[in-house]
């Protein structure tokens, strides 16, 4: 039997808005022991805050965390997943893409998130979950 991303997801994810500060949005990683916060502007996902993203495009560059806008280091066009998704499409998508974590949206509206962990937790995903982890971990080709 096919498991759905639903299962499997956690559904109560703590979220930012696109104006809302850097800080702020390092503040709820700290808070909740997280690595990313989707971000979400009226209910919609409209991109998604990395720890990465915040020593990347903000801190290294010197912008000031209590002023810089979230959606000034966010990643938008954010790849996501749907509750009916089969976890075996899932973690491909996520290997295939390098993405750890994949919003859950249905009707446009963030319903859950999905990581790796969770899927490497079912016994049956394992070997994709680490598949997956395997592939995002390789470098992507340098660009030129």
């Amino acid at each position: 039997m096919k498991q759905q991303l639903k299962e499997i997801m956690t559904p109560q994810v703590a979220t930012v808005s696109p104006q809302q500060t850097v800080q702020e949005a390092a503040q709820l990683m700290s808070q909740y022991n997280v690595g990313s916060v989707p971000v979400v502007d009226n209910g919609r996902c409209v991109g998604i805050v990395t720890d990465r993203d915040i020593a990347l495009r903000a801190v290294s560059q010197g912008h000031n965390p209590s002023t810089t806008k979230v959606q000034t280091v966010m990643t938008a066009g954010v790849v996501t997943g749907t509750p009916q998704m089969d976890v075996h499409e899932a973690a491909n998508l996520m290997a295939q893409r390098q993405i750890r974590r994949l919003p859950v949206v249905e009707n446009g509206r963030l319903a859950g998130i999905v990581s790796l962990g969770d899927l490497a937790t079912q016994n049956i995903y394992q070997n994709e979950a680490g598949q997956a982890l395997s592939s995002i971990s390789e470098p992507a080709a340098p660009t030129m």
